[in-house]
């Protein structure tokens, strides 16, 4: 029980709860509903606004092997703010300028995410996730309308899952983590079908 428990706290503050602020979390609250229900409609606002928060949500997830090796940035406040949004925005700078290369890199990314935060980052599952990984963003470029509504869904509800989750803390982490990630998904993805029909 004791190993269960630890494992879902390790999961906890990888998914970057305990340093995520207030403000972020409203700010990332916004976003993902934006990104979640409109994703499709404003692709290339959604592109800049994924990879940004994927971005940031990576290099947060760093900051500790950063600081472990960098004695300058563990020690500066300024840097443990700076680095991951300097980290999001150039992630979204790259990310904003083809179409294809975003709706697969996204899927690859979100791939590599679940694999570091729930696998673990050792060589032979990272390995694995990058295949899956590459597979995922494949088929997303052969299928671009469907892929980058369901993206755009699935980044948007991640989003708002932990901003939802820092802003109530009385929400059960372990029980409802997944649960709200594929639930709001799946209501982003299909308010976009819907909504989409004519849009191509």
């Amino acid at each position: 029980m004791d190993n269960v428990d630890n494992k879902i706290e390790e999961i906890s503050k990888m998914a970057n709860l305990d340093k995520l602020g207030i403000p972020e979390a409203v700010i990332m609250l916004a976003l993902g509903a934006v990104v979640l229900l409109f994703g499709y409609r404003i692709k290339k606002t959604a592109f800049f606004i994924i990879w940004f928060l994927l971005g940031f949500n990576l290099v947060s997830i760093l900051m500790p092997f950063i600081n472990q090796n960098v004695e300058v940035i563990a020690s500066s406040d300024l840097y443990q703010t700076l680095l991951p949004i300097g980290g999001g925005l150039l992630l979204a700078l790259l990310g904003f300028s083809i179409e294809k290369l975003c709706v697969g890199g996204i899927c690859f990314v979100l791939s590599m995410l679940v694999t570091v935060q729930y696998f673990g980052t050792d060589i032979q599952t990272m390995a694995i996730g990058g295949i899956i990984g590459v597979l995922v963003a494949g088929f997303a470029v052969m299928v671009m309308k469907p892929a980058t509504i369901i993206a755009t869904a699935v980044a948007g509800a991640y989003a708002l899952t932990l901003a939802i989750m820092k802003l109530n803390t009385d929400i059960n982490f372990e029980t409802f983590y997944w649960p709200m990630i594929f639930g709001i998904a799946a209501a982003g993805s299909i308010f976009q079908f819907l909504t989409t029909k004519r849009v191509s």
